[in-house]
């Protein structure tokens, strides 16, 4: 049984990494959160102790290390993007690995910095790339593998997530604590798009707002068109007639992907991967950051190109 520490406890994904700890037979023996609704970690580990203080929480370690004789073999971290950097320092430096939510860290030299305090320090940093395991996306990479060695794919990627008026206010809204929308949200599907079709050649924005973005990215083995926003007014109709309000859709040569199942236990199965030390490490999140770093960064050139057909 591995003992693990949690970071952002009251955060929306929180409670999926409570569950794969404890799916895979291990212990949470302490969470930390400046907020304080964190009543989930009842469902799971209802004896983890909890603060709200990030000093006591750290002295708190300190104490089961040099008091208890109780040491950490691993810190989660689920704390917004901006912290990401600073969270991982923190649990290698109190000697235990790392598993981290995407977005490893918000611009590609913190990826060199962190392999850097992985050498000194002799700890791994494992990155949440949940996509990867996804069956689905495991057939179609292996599908692309098998094509001839020229072969370029149309892909059509639209994400749909709707979010209310709260996000604009939270870190999330804030592009230098979030990275913005396409970081936000469509980090891990960058990331699932180069796993798949390879090194990326190119790679133009048509729209980046607060609440939408849109570009084309050019792959080894495919040309993706791809559209992302926050707001409900993308949302097709008949998903709006079904009182759904997200909308997830990959067409590959003009076959729909079907994954829109099997996302739930997806954590766990990252996690099972980690403890057989088979998990995906830092330079397994560096292509999705540059990615992610170069759309943030770049200058939109509107409708011009390859264009994703929701922004006609």
């Amino acid at each position: 049984m591995k003992n693990f520490a949690l970071i952002g406890a009251a955060g929306y994904i929180a409670p999926r990494h409570m569950k794969a700890i404890k799916d895979t037979g291990n212990n949470l023996l302490t969470a930390f959160d400046k907020g304080d609704s964190v009543g989930v970690i009842d469902s799971y580990f209802p004896d983890a102790d909890f603060f709200v203080e990030f000093e006591r929480f750290d002295r708190h370690i300190e104490k089961l290390k040099y008091e208890k004789n109780t040491y950490l073999d691993f810190v989660s971290i689920c704390s917004p993007n901006y912290l990401h950097d600073a969270h991982i320092r923190f649990a290698l430096r109190s000697g235990a690995d790392a598993i981290c939510e995407k977005p490893l860290v918000l611009n590609p030299w913190n990826v060199d910095k962190l392999q850097h305090v992985e050498e000194k320090t002799g700890k791994k940093i494992y990155n949440i790339l949940q996509l990867r395991v996804h069956p689905s996306i495991i057939a179609l990479r292996e599908k692309v593998k098998n094509a001839k060695k020229d072969t370029k794919f149309e892909v059509d990627l639209t994400y749909l997530t709707s979010r209310g008026h709260w996000y604009h206010t939270s870190w999330k809204g804030d592009k230098t604590k979030s990275g913005g929308i396409a970081t936000n949200i469509g980090v891990h599907f960058y990331d699932m798009l180069s796993w798949i079709f390879g090194d990326v050649q190119e790679n133009i924005v048509h729209i980046h707002e607060n609440d939408r973005a849109a570009g084309y990215l050019e792959f080894e083995n495919a040309r993706v068109k791809w559209f992302l926003s926050i707001s409900p007014q993308y949302l097709p109709q008949e998903i709006r007639d079904k009182g759904q309000t997200t909308f997830r859709s990959i067409t590959i040569n003009g076959e729909e992907l079907e994954f829109s199942g099997g996302f739930t236990d997806l954590h766990t199965m990252v996690y099972k991967d980690i403890l057989d030390g088979k998990g995906y490490g830092v330079d397994a999140a560096r292509t999705a950051i540059e990615i992610v770093h170069n759309i943030r960064n770049s200058e939109p050139v509107g409708l011009k190109g390859e264009y994703h057909e929701f922004l006609k």
